[in-house]
Protein backbone atom coordinates (compact mmCIF):
# COMPACT_ATOMS: atom_id res chain seq x y z
CA UNK A 1 0.00 0.00 0.00
CA UNK A 2 1.46 3.34 -1.11
CA UNK A 3 1.12 6.19 1.39
CA UNK A 4 1.81 9.90 1.02
CA UNK A 5 2.54 12.72 3.46
CA UNK A 6 0.50 15.92 3.45
CA UNK A 7 3.09 17.93 1.51
CA UNK A 8 3.19 15.31 -1.23
CA UNK A 9 -0.62 15.28 -1.41
CA UNK A 10 -0.71 19.07 -1.71
CA UNK A 11 1.85 19.02 -4.53
CA UNK A 12 0.06 16.25 -6.43
CA UNK A 13 -3.31 17.99 -6.16
CA UNK A 14 -1.96 21.47 -6.87
CA UNK A 15 -3.13 23.00 -3.57
CA UNK A 16 -1.59 24.17 -0.29
CA UNK A 17 -1.05 21.94 2.72
CA UNK A 18 -3.58 24.11 4.58
CA UNK A 19 -6.19 23.22 1.95
CA UNK A 20 -5.46 19.52 2.41
CA UNK A 21 -5.80 19.92 6.19
CA UNK A 22 -9.17 21.66 5.73
CA UNK A 23 -10.34 18.86 3.41
CA UNK A 24 -9.37 16.28 6.04
CA UNK A 25 -11.14 18.22 8.80
CA UNK A 26 -14.24 18.55 6.60
CA UNK A 27 -14.22 14.80 5.82
CA UNK A 28 -13.58 15.26 2.08
CA UNK A 29 -10.41 13.14 2.15
CA UNK A 30 -9.36 10.44 4.60
CA UNK A 31 -6.06 10.56 6.45
CA UNK A 32 -4.54 8.34 9.09
CA UNK A 33 -2.41 9.74 11.89
CA UNK A 34 0.93 8.07 12.44
CA UNK A 35 3.52 8.38 15.14
CA UNK A 36 4.40 11.96 15.92
CA UNK A 37 0.99 13.16 14.76
CA UNK A 38 1.84 13.12 11.04
CA UNK A 39 -1.01 12.58 8.62
CA UNK A 40 -0.71 9.92 5.94
CA UNK A 41 -2.89 9.34 2.89
CA UNK A 42 -3.53 6.05 1.08
CA UNK A 43 -2.52 6.16 -2.59
CA UNK A 44 -5.66 4.44 -3.92
CA UNK A 45 -7.93 6.77 -1.90
CA UNK A 46 -5.88 9.74 -3.11
CA UNK A 47 -6.24 8.63 -6.73
CA UNK A 48 -10.04 8.50 -6.38
CA UNK A 49 -10.11 11.90 -4.68
CA UNK A 50 -7.92 13.44 -7.41
CA UNK A 51 -10.52 12.44 -9.99
CA UNK A 52 -13.37 13.87 -7.87
CA UNK A 53 -11.79 17.30 -7.47
CA UNK A 54 -10.34 17.66 -10.96
CA UNK A 55 -13.12 20.06 -11.97
CA UNK A 56 -12.58 22.17 -8.83
CA UNK A 57 -9.11 23.27 -9.90
CA UNK A 58 -10.11 25.77 -12.59
CA UNK A 59 -9.94 29.46 -11.84
CA UNK A 60 -12.13 32.32 -13.01
CA UNK A 61 -9.12 34.14 -14.44
CA UNK A 62 -6.52 31.65 -15.65
CA UNK A 63 -2.98 32.95 -15.88
CA UNK A 64 -1.05 33.20 -19.13
CA UNK A 65 0.93 30.04 -19.70
CA UNK A 66 2.65 27.80 -22.14
CA UNK A 67 2.08 24.13 -21.33
CA UNK A 68 5.10 22.09 -20.32
CA UNK A 69 5.54 18.53 -21.44
CA UNK A 70 6.05 16.81 -18.07
CA UNK A 71 3.30 16.55 -15.46
CA UNK A 72 3.71 14.89 -12.07
CA UNK A 73 0.54 12.98 -11.28
CA UNK A 74 -1.00 9.95 -9.66
CA UNK A 75 -2.11 6.80 -11.47
CA UNK A 76 -5.88 6.46 -11.10
CA UNK A 77 -6.59 3.44 -13.31
CA UNK A 78 -4.73 0.67 -15.14
CA UNK A 79 -6.47 -1.59 -17.68
CA UNK A 80 -4.43 -4.37 -19.29
CA UNK A 81 -5.18 -6.86 -22.04
CA UNK A 82 -2.83 -9.38 -23.68
CA UNK A 83 -0.72 -6.82 -25.59
CA UNK A 84 -1.72 -3.25 -24.70
CA UNK A 85 -2.60 -1.28 -21.58
CA UNK A 86 -4.39 1.94 -20.74
CA UNK A 87 -3.02 4.03 -17.87
CA UNK A 88 -5.00 6.98 -16.51
CA UNK A 89 -3.14 9.72 -14.64
CA UNK A 90 -4.53 12.69 -12.73
CA UNK A 91 -2.06 15.59 -12.49
CA UNK A 92 -3.82 18.42 -10.66
CA UNK A 93 -6.75 19.38 -12.87
CA UNK A 94 -5.30 17.52 -15.85
CA UNK A 95 -6.29 13.97 -16.80
CA UNK A 96 -3.96 12.02 -19.06
CA UNK A 97 -4.66 8.67 -20.71
CA UNK A 98 -1.63 6.75 -21.93
CA UNK A 99 -1.84 3.77 -24.26
CA UNK A 100 1.31 1.70 -23.81
CA UNK A 101 2.31 -1.94 -23.98
CA UNK A 102 1.29 -4.34 -21.27
CA UNK A 103 4.96 -5.26 -20.99
CA UNK A 104 5.83 -1.66 -20.07
CA UNK A 105 3.08 -1.56 -17.42
CA UNK A 106 4.30 -4.83 -15.94
CA UNK A 107 7.96 -3.74 -15.96
CA UNK A 108 7.12 -0.42 -14.29
CA UNK A 109 4.71 -2.19 -11.93
CA UNK A 110 2.12 0.54 -12.51
CA UNK A 111 -0.86 0.45 -10.14
CA UNK A 112 -3.41 3.03 -8.96
CA UNK A 113 -1.98 5.30 -6.30
CA UNK A 114 1.56 5.50 -7.73
CA UNK A 115 3.21 8.82 -8.49
CA UNK A 116 4.41 9.04 -12.08
CA UNK A 117 5.39 11.63 -14.66
CA UNK A 118 3.03 12.02 -17.61
CA UNK A 119 5.42 12.94 -20.42
CA UNK A 120 3.68 14.45 -23.44
CA UNK A 121 5.31 14.72 -26.86
CA UNK A 122 3.36 16.55 -29.49
CA UNK A 123 4.10 18.21 -32.81
CA UNK A 124 1.48 20.87 -32.15
CA UNK A 125 1.55 22.97 -28.98
CA UNK A 126 -0.89 25.81 -28.34
CA UNK A 127 -0.16 28.99 -26.39
CA UNK A 128 -3.03 30.92 -24.80
CA UNK A 129 -3.37 34.28 -23.08
CA UNK A 130 -6.60 35.07 -21.21
CA UNK A 131 -8.89 37.76 -22.69
CA UNK A 132 -8.29 40.27 -19.86
CA UNK A 133 -4.62 40.76 -20.82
Amino acid sequence: MTQYRIGQVAELLGVSTDTVRRWVDAGRIKATVGSGGRRYFDGVDLAKFAIEIAGDQTTEHPRAQSARNRFVGIVTKVVKDKVAAQVEIQAGPHRFVSLITREAVDELQLVPGMVVDAVVKATNVGVEIPAQF
